[in-house]
């Protein structure tokens, strides 16, 4: 059984950046995909997908998020990392990560105020 832990979330100004990582408890060099959603206020049944990344380092983002946010893994440590730069308030969310369709972080808020 796999358990993911976020950390680095937070509350930044417009334009600032922030460091999410998911650290997993077990090995996910094996699981192919990895990712982040999130859940923005007042959307409790909406998630968008930010970003994924697959076990050889393929990555896919959301055209919301493309050219500041960057998504990678490291799989000797078992985490992978959201990198959010020039952060804007429609980026405030709960950030869940994911590793493969099983396994689920708790989430960690992130909120950028203008």
């Amino acid at each position: 059984q796999v358990q993911l832990v976020e950390s680095g979330g937070g509350s930044v100004q417009a334009g600032g950046s922030l460091r999410l990582s998911c650290a997993a408890s077990g090995s996910i060099s094996s699981i192919n995909v990895a990712g982040w959603y999130r859940q923005a206020p007042g959307k409790q049944r909406e998630r968008e997908l930010v970003a994924v990344i697959t076990s050889g380092g393929t990555t896919n983002y959301a055209d919301s998020v493309k050219g500041r946010f960057t998504i990678s893994r490291d799989n000797a440590k078992n985490t992978v990392y959201l990198q959010m730069n020039s952060l804007k308030p429609e980026d405030t969310a709960v950030y869940y990560c994911f590793s493969g369709s099983n396994y689920w972080g708790q989430g960690i808020q992130v909120t950028v105020s203008s």
